[in-house]
């Protein structure tokens, strides 16, 4: 009987995505592979679109799609006053999705080893209540890791809150330094959700090892810092094993977008998008339209929906406006020679690979990171939010594979900055030394993964960890 493992990505498309590829290493392995979904509180459509894209491109995946949590029972008076921060919303949401978990796991004939997306934090409840051995998958940066994994003894050591340093410089193990306002807001401004997200931190380390969706040479200070227990001096470390990069293949080839690239010349195209949650105000978008109109440099964009102040977590996501009304009077008239607008979505991966897109525009965040990288792609940094301003600073300044778009911490990034960065990124020599160093990057990536490379070799060796730990059996 094969071993089984669970995996269980929390809520969301961008957790989702890179636990299935974790899944297919564990296949490859020969392990049985079950993945425990969460029906967002929103009900979103593009989460059930991505579920069923998901399910049918990996039938040798097991999908299971917990049960709702039991209802919560009235709230005293004294939690009336309880924060409503989306965050914490999250957090309280994933444990009370402790119960369905729990019984989902005792349905199961085996289980083996429960791998966790870092939300889902309270869900080591479950493994410790049923015995299991229990790992976190992170789905970001060994920098990031490193940074997020240190915060606690960070700030418990020092005499000011975060929110007081500003743009003065923090320094932590494995990475270089960067401001204090580069944290995600929740911590920088010392915001309601910062206790959530410390206590996620301090629990992840009483794991059995993390999974980290990277390869040691492209961040080697952030994975030695780690290894040696520089980031968490409280407590001991537990193993960690760079497996990446995991990327998605891909696969919708038939999207109105893939047949434009299809008319385009090799390298030529500059691809924006901006992550699932990636939204800009109508001023910003008419910034972004003139830059890219002033540019003379081709362009394939994807547009949301500006952000709408009054969307709580669990509201229905609204309608795509037309973009008619979002764009300046005109602009798709004026560039549908060179440019091409999508609304809401476009297959990233396959836009990334193909051999008209030359450069990608991106929100830092690691899934997209991780996409340009593997297609070998110099990557332009607009962060936006979570830990995407800390990336920018991995991605320019150790990895050198990027460079910043300068004006997003203020009210826009101006028409003249889009103009610039993306004329230089197309034509200047630095731009063609950017690819170069891009391309070096998807070459280490590759070799990596192979047979052999220190990305096989530490799942290997995790494998091996695994057998080697008290595994118990979860039966119903």
């Amino acid at each position: 009987m094969k071993k089984t493992v669970v995996l269980y990505p929390g809520v969301g498309v961008g957790h989702l995505v890179p636990m299935v590829e974790l899944a297919k290493v564990f296949l490859k392995h020969g392990l049985a592979v079950t993945v425990a979904l969460v029906e967002p509180p929103d009900g979103s459509a593009t989460f059930s679109a991505a579920v069923a894209r998901t399910k049918a491109s990996n039938p040798s995946v097991t999908f299971h799609v917990l049960p709702p949590p039991p209802p919560a029972p009235p709230a005293a008076p004294a939690d009336e006053a309880a924060p409503n921060h989306h965050v914490i919303k999250i957090f309280q949401f994933l444990a009370a999705m402790n119960a369905p978990l729990r019984d989902f796991l005792r349905s199961l004939p085996s289980v083996h080893a429960l791998v966790l997306d870092m939300f889902c934090v309270e869900a080591q409840d479950v493994a410790e209540e049923l015995s299991l051995p229990v790992y976190y998958f992170y789905a970001s940066a060994a920098s990031d890791l490193a940074v997020f994994l240190n915060l606690p003894s960070k700030l418990a050591g020092m005499d000011k809150k975060v929110k007081e340093l500003g743009d003065s410089m923090m320094s932590f193990p494995g990475v270089p330094p960067f401001k204090a306002s580069d944290l995600p807001s929740e911590v920088s401004n010392d915001g309601v959700a910062l206790g959530s997200i410390l206590r996620m931190f301090e629990r992840m380390p009483a794991s059995d090892g993390i999974l980290i969706n990277s390869f040691e040479s492209l961040e080697a200070r952030a994975v030695r810092a780690l290894k040696d227990g520089l980031c968490v001096p409280s407590h001991a470390t537990p193993p960690v094993y760079c497996i990446g990069l995991l990327v998605s293949g891909g696969g919708d080839k038939e999207h109105g977008c893939i047949r434009w690239l299809d008319a385009q010349p090799d390298k030529s195209v500059v691809f924006l998008s901006f992550g699932s949650m990636g939204t800009f105000s109508k001023k910003q978008l008419g910034e972004i339209a003139i830059g890219l109109e002033n540019s003379g440099e081709r362009f394939l964009w994807v547009v949301r929906n500006p952000p709408n102040s009054d969307h709580k977590f669990g509201d229905p996501i609204p309608e795509m406006e037309d973009l008619d009304t979002l764009l300046p009077d005109g602009f798709l008239e004026r560039t549908k020679d060179r440019g091409l607008v999508v609304k809401s979505w476009a297959p990233q991966v396959d836009v990334l690979r193909h051999r008209a897109t030359g450069a990608f525009v991106t929100h830092c965040g690691w899934n997209s990171t991780l996409e340009g990288i593997t297609a070998g792609l110099p990557l332009l940094c607009w962060p936006m939010y979570a830990e995407q301003r800390v990336n920018k600073v991995h991605i320019v300044e150790e990895f050198k594979l990027g460079v910043e778009m300068r004006g997003y911490n203020e009210e826009v990034v101006k028409a003249e900055e889009v103009e610039t960065k993306v004329r230089w990124v197309m034509e200047s020599e630095g731009g063609k030394a950017l690819r170069e160093r891009v391309e070096a990057a998807k070459s280490a990536a590759a070799e990596a993964l192979k047979e052999g490379g220190s990305s096989h070799i530490a799942f290997v060796q995790f494998l091996e960890d695994l057998d080697a730990s008290k595994v118990q059996t979860v039966q119903g």
